[in-house]
């Protein structure tokens, strides 16, 4: 699914997302570990696969909820974080309880599985070496260094998607400035110079109306600078013409 041309924020598009391919190579290698290495009939063979799943669907269901719900998106990426953790969890156990091998952060196997995670696009081909091999100890400590650099992208993206939405507002924000843009084209002339607006008094860029979101103003329109973040320049909308 591609980014949906039109629309006031971009959506979809997930399978481009290191982040959704990574849970995809998380999810498939989690069924065949668990077919493979955990008894079919236990909880935990079915409570690993959801979380693995859960990883995988819930970024893909935030990337389509960003058309609409800035929160929407946000609280899911952060549920396929919360999957995954304890999806890790299942597999330290594992190891734990058998008394097997847990790879240190510098051990040397430990080291060229991340090394797959930096290099290119994840894809299950380039884990296999660790992935299907026949010896649990291997597959469960190479899950463990898989699910670890999923959760970093993870991270970067609930970040990136914390600062926009700090600097550019939610869906309904967007919508508003949406139409205040829209009603002021219309109330101008054709040809009105910068819409009609002053320029900004700090450095002299087009401003545009926005909405105050807190404070003792918010919900109020005013005027700020179109170089925003760069520039903080502010006019009340009352010196529009002037």
């Amino acid at each position: 699914m591609g980014e949906h041309a039109g629309t006031l924020r971009p959506h979809g598009g997930y399978r481009r997302l290191r982040s959704f391919q990574t849970a995809s190579i998380i999810y498939d290698a989690t069924v065949s570990f668990c077919n493979r290495f955990v008894d079919k009939r236990s909880r935990t063979h079915d409570q690993m696969v959801q979380a693995a799943r859960s990883g995988r669907q819930n970024i893909a269901e935030g990337s389509r909820a960003s058309a609409t719900s800035s929160t929407s998106e946000l609280h899911l990426v952060n549920v396929a974080r919360a999957s995954l953790d304890e999806l890790l969890l299942d597999y330290e156990d594992f190891l734990r309880q058998r008394n097997l091998r847990t790879w240190g952060k510098d051990d040397p196997e430990a080291l060229r599985v991340r090394t797959v995670g930096r290099t290119g696009d994840p894809d299950m081909a380039a884990y296999a070496p660790w992935l299907q091999h026949a010896d649990p100890t291997i597959v469960a400590n190479a899950m463990i260094c898989v699910i670890h650099q999923a959760n970093y992208l993870l991270d970067r993206q609930i970040q990136a998607l914390e600062q926009q939405f700090v600097q550019e507002g939610g869906y309904r924000e967007r919508l508003h400035a949406a139409r205040l843009a829209e009603r002021q084209r219309r109330s101008d002339p054709p040809g009105a110079a910068s819409a009609g607006l002053p320029p900004c008094p700090q450095c002299g860029k087009d401003m545009v109306l926005r909405m105050a979101k807190k404070g003792a103003r918010a919900g109020s329109e005013f005027l700020g600078c179109s170089a925003y973040p760069e520039c903080k320049g502010t006019r009340p909308v009352g010196s529009a013409g002037k």
